[in-house]
């Protein structure tokens, strides 16, 4: 009877997969320009995201350009523990937490709020204005943005210190205070990404039911009541989506902004994983030991991403699987 029984799951089971087959090819040949279209896209995850990832066993080999990844001797953890054995580790790790949660702090809501003041404004031209203003600082690029920090916070021709001279202050070496780098990299992002950032919120603002705001309006809701019971439930699912893959991201402190303001001086809070990488990997050519150290970075994100995706889903029942 067992064996009866057995059999009949086998074919049961076959049966099904040749049921989802034939489906699936009939979907292929209905909707062929639409893979079509999905392909190039797929090529390219495939080809420059996971392809890649074979390199990461770099992390665990003595690696060798000569020899090459797979002629390279293995050596297991060894350049993990070299940099755990580093003094200079946990300060880099620290860095890099404290600028990432500080930006997080001061990003995050700065948008949201904006995005809900946006949507208040009746008067068409004013928001237009307003948009463009804050809009505008996203399409600068970091290099000019770095640039014009260090043009704007300079102790002879700086504009802030000859603001500070003019009522009676010393001027300030900005961009040599190592208490000041974090300010100053994390306030220029506001400014640069604030209005930018409200577009995505703005969107979802437009999505929520109109007949939500005229119920409020009935029951004699005020503006904050109905920004509170109406606006923010609407877009809490963006908003938890975003957080989820900021949190995700909390180790990857962006190199190209952190390595122009970087200067002798405010090395001590500026020097973060991404750009110690890049100086153990490419300058100094310590391939598996730069390796070894974005792996690390990579794994802790994928945790932090994994665990604040679970509990965006318990909490809010929002999540991005």
């Amino acid at each position: 009877m067992k064996t009866v029984t057995v059999n009949q799951q086998t074919l049961s089971a076959s049966k099904k997969r040749k049921v989802g087959t034939s489906k699936a090819l009939k979907s292929l040949r209905k909707h062929w320009q639409f893979y079509l279209l999905i392909i190039p896209s797929v090529l390219y995850f495939i080809i420059f995201k996971y392809i890649p990832m074979l390199g990461t066993i770099i992390a665990f080999k003595d690696y060798n350009v000569v020899q090459g990844i797979m002629g390279s001797p293995w050596v297991g953890l060894k350049y993990f523990k070299l940099f755990f054995d580093n003094p200079a580790a946990w300060d880099l790790i620290k860095n890099t937490l404290f600028i990432s949660l500080y930006d997080i702090a001061a990003c995050f809501p700065l948008p949201i709020i904006l995005a809900i003041a946006l949507n208040e404004i009746r008067q068409g031209r004013f928001k237009k204005f307003v948009q463009i203003v804050t809009y505008a600082p996203y399409f600068i690029s970091t290099v000019v943005l770095v640039s014009m920090i260090i043009v704007l916070t300079s102790p002879r021709l700086g504009i802030f210190n000859h603001i500070l001279e003019a009522i009676g202050l010393h001027s300030i070496n900005f961009m040599g205070d190592p208490g000041l780098f974090r300010s100053i990299y994390v306030w220029s992002d506001v400014w640069q990404l604030t209005g930018y950032s409200a577009v995505i919120y703005l969107a979802a603002l437009s999505g929520i039911d109109t007949s939500l705001y005229e119920a409020a309006k009935i029951d004699g809701a005020s503006r904050l009541q109905k920004i509170i019971h109406v606006d923010l439930p609407g877009i809490m699912p963006a908003i938890t989506i975003i957080l989820i893959l900021t949190v995700g991201n909390v180790m990857g402190v962006g190199f190209e902004k952190i390595f122009l303001m970087q200067n002798p001086l405010n090395l001590d809070t500026s020097e973060v994983l991404s750009t110690y990488v890049y100086k153990m990997g490419l300058l100094n050519a310590n391939y598996s030991f730069a390796g070894a150290i974005g792996l690390f970075n990579s794994v802790v994100n994928l945790i932090l991403l994994l665990l604040a995706n679970l509990f965006a889903k318990r909490i809010s029942g929002n999540s991005l699987w």
